[in-house]
């Protein structure tokens, strides 16, 4: 969880300077990949967790 959080954060900064500073607009493509990295992550965090859970009795 630690991990999700902190690549959402830095997605966020690089989001921001991206947007603000000229000439840096690369910072925000590099920002949405680490976003779209970050969702990745959790998604296939939980869906195995979920996966390899017993059925209740």
């Amino acid at each position: 969880m630690a991990l999700f959080l902190t690549l959402i954060i830095v997605a966020m900064v690089l989001g921001i300077i991206g947007v603000t500073a000229d000439g840096l607009l690369f910072l925000l493509f590099i920002g949405i990949a680490v976003f779209v990295a970050a969702l990745t992550y959790a998604v296939k965090r939980t869906g195995l967790r979920s996966a390899h859970r017993r059925p209740v009795r």
